[in-house]
């Protein structure tokens, strides 16, 4: 089986400019993804899209194929979706990959045994795509919304806002670390998420990610904990 990861890494961001590649720990922050990505037992080829060239500088010198991507590519509204398609239709052989992961940047603290777990749990199960979450608080099913005419109705269906909340079902969050999906599949769908996705559960921990300075200063300060930085 042969894998391929993305890392999507803009220049432009303004939450936090020059997110991909502030130092976090001693190192740019997209440095964590790479280092995760080339270190599993399973990834065949990494490979980092970008407009900046400062970016894929360092993506290259840190170990990861890179690709310039078109700068109407790089707008703060563009999905992931047309990234990753653009990419795929820029390698040659893709046909021989099976699967692709998309790893964004802002996610340092997946490492390579989550990577690695994430693709075995989705062989186990035999799945097509797979999306690494956390899990969150389910009274999130109990709330409401207006409906077109102006009517209260559930945001889910209309039995969940008067059950019990430990009646109601397990509620999963994508914490944005870790998408899977078959090669085939997304060429087809243009989609992260088939009929056959499962959920990889990831610790609160696991799941900080960088969108802001507040962001970037807890992910510091839990790397101190762990004695890291």
């Amino acid at each position: 089986m042969k894998i391929i990861s993305i890392i999507p890494a803009r220049g432009g961001s303004k939450g936090l400019p020059g997110k991909n590649i502030i130092d976090l720990a001693g190192k740019p922050l997209i440095a964590w993804t790479i280092e995760a990505s080339l270190k599993s037992k399973y990834i065949t080829k990494t490979v980092v899209s970008s407009e900046d060239d400062n970016i894929l500088d360092i993506a290259k010198k840190n170990g990861s194929e890179i690709l310039k991507r078109p700068k109407e590519l790089a707008l703060d509204t563009t999905p992931s979706e047309p990234v990753i398609e653009h990419v795929l239709n820029s390698i040659e052989d893709i046909n021989k990959y099976n699967y692709l992961l998309l790893l964004q940047p802002t996610s340092p603290l997946r490492d390579a045994a989550d990577i690695d777990s994430a693709i075995e749990k989705l062989k186990e199960k035999a799945a097509t795509a797979l999306i690494s979450t956390k899990t969150i608080d389910n009274k999130i099913l109990k709330a409401f919304k207006n409906n077109k005419k102006g009517y209260l109705e559930g945001v889910s269906n209309n039995d969940y806002p008067f059950m019990r909340r430990q009646d109601l079902p397990i509620v999963y969050m994508p914490n944005g670390a870790i998408y899977i999906v078959k090669v085939e599949d997304f060429l087809k769908s243009k989609q992260l998420f088939t009929d056959k996705t499962i959920s990889f559960e990831m610790s609160v921990e696991k799941s900080l990610d960088i969108d802001t300075m507040e962001d970037l200063d807890r992910i510091k300060a839990f790397l101190r904990l762990l004695k890291v930085q």
